[in-house]
């Protein structure tokens, strides 16, 4: 964990009552009921989001922790793989730091700044997904690019795992790795599949990729401990990687050499003040 906190900054321990001032004082998520147990009012979602009945409640602490680390860690580009609550609160965060730092980032040689790249598997659910950052973020929502495609049973080193079948065309400095549901994979390989109850989420996507990363990328993977696993056996660059117990969230940090000069430029960035 020591060396780990040397190269990203981690959020601060508070509790819900205090993540729910936190998301107050920026003036997003309002709506989030006054209770310890994260539950949200039940008139007031209907009456904002009339077409949502099937999404999850947004659980405040999570959030709390995506929306930190994309400030406290001057991210300016983010890959999601799935949608929901949490694409509210990293397209936000991406809107605090554009507006601080907008003229600093201008000076480095980096595409696709500020912006989200929501990857989803579930069209009903990019679509709530939009309709909640456009009536929540407004002109910001330019910035958010949804991306849809359907995922597949395949094998990477031999080993069971499930892919997109396609990607955002992007370089993320920021990824966070919380979906496909493993129960709406397509096909079979050998007869084997993730939509089993036994099984769990087992994504191979950012290991295609890899090779393009920037070093100083942070990946956070909500829980899928198994797949984190699986993901930091086959990594083929130098990560350094936490499993924080307590937030069950899997951290990693690219931690290659530099990649040249434009690299140096984006990592002082990331360590300015």
């Amino acid at each position: 964990m020591r060396i780990i906190q040397n190269k990203i900054k981690f959020p601060r321990k508070i509790s819900p009552k205090k993540a729910r001032e936190y998301f107050k004082k920026y003036k997003i998520l309002d709506f989030l009921k006054n209770s310890i147990n994260n539950n949200f009012s039940k008139n007031l979602n209907k009456q904002l989001y009339p077409w949502s009945s099937t999404t999850y409640p947004p659980e405040i602490m999570d959030l709390y922790r995506l929306h930190e680390f994309i400030i406290l860690n001057k991210r300016l580009t983010v890959l999601e793989f799935g949608s929901g609550w949490s694409s509210l609160v990293l397209a936000h965060a991406l809107m605090l730091n554009q507006k601080k730092y907008l003229n600093d980032a201008k000076k480095i040689r980096k595409s696709n700044l500020f912006e989200l790249h929501i990857l989803e598997n579930e069209k009903k659910y990019l679509e709530i997904t939009k309709k909640r950052n456009i009536k929540i973020l407004g002109g910001f929502n330019k910035k958010i690019k949804y991306f849809h495609s359907t995922c597949k049973m395949t094998t990477h080193n031999g080993k069971f795992c499930t892919e997109y079948l396609k990607l955002p065309l992007v370089n993320p400095d920021f990824i966070y790795l919380d979906g496909p549901d493993q129960f709406k994979i397509l096909g079979k390989k050998n007869n084997f599949t993730t939509n089993h109850t036994d099984m769990m989420p087992m994504v191979s996507d950012i290991l295609k990729f890899e090779n393009f990363l920037i070093p100083g990328t942070i990946i956070v993977v909500d829980g899928r401990t198994a797949n984190a696993l699986f993901l930091k056996n086959n990594f083929q660059r130098k990560w350094q990687y936490f499993y924080d117990k307590i937030n069950d969230q899997n951290i990693f940090y690219l931690v290659d050499r530099s990649l040249g000069h434009i690299n140096d430029k984006m990592k002082a960035f990331y360590k300015s003040k």
